[in-house]
């Protein structure tokens, strides 16, 4: 496949990371910075983000590495707002928001690196403008909008049975 050593530890951790997320999407609707699985992701997105940087298959600064510098900035407030804005219910949307989305940008660099390599001799995809790439992006774009609104009225539920500031 090609990956250099770097490459490997950037998948596995990034790996790590995507079955952080998708645990706390199944038991909690969300990432949850307050259990293990919101804890794995944060850590490990962070970390695959920053080790994103070094690796580059086109050579030099590109689209993928701009995004990995967004997503730590995303995570970042996200997790800012769990410590520092604990109280405060409106903090949990734009919290619950800025992870949803941080995964769903996460997907992106995945789907299109995923797809134009496996499988290994015959790729999914011939490169990042494939339509099934796109169709695929769609479709994750759509389960982000619907997971938002979801996490939206579940979260506006809780501030309602709960007195928050």
């Amino acid at each position: 496949m090609g990956l250099s050593y770097l490459g490997i530890f950037h998948t596995i951790i990034g790996i790590a990371a995507l079955a952080g997320a998708v645990a706390g999407f199944i038991k909690y609707g969300k990432i949850n910075l307050g259990v293990l699985s919101g804890k794995i992701y944060f850590y490990t997105t962070i970390i695959t983000s920053l080790t994103s940087l070094g690796i580059s298959k086109h050579g030099g600064f590109n689209p993928g590495h701009i995004f990995a510098i967004f997503i730590i900035f995303l995570v970042c407030i996200a997790y800012f707002l769990y410590a520092k804005k604990e109280r405060n219910g409106r903090a949990r949307y734009f919290e619950n928001f800025l992870l949803s989305f941080s995964f769903f940008l996460s997907l992106v660099p995945t789907v299109n690196e995923t797809f134009t390599r496996i499988p290994i001799g015959h790729p999914l995809a011939k490169d990042i403008t494939d339509p099934v790439i796109g169709k695929t992006l769609l479709i994750l774009l759509l389960l982000f909008i619907a997971g938002s609104f979801y996490q939206f009225i579940k979260q506006k539920r809780i501030n309602k049975s709960v007195v928050i500031s």
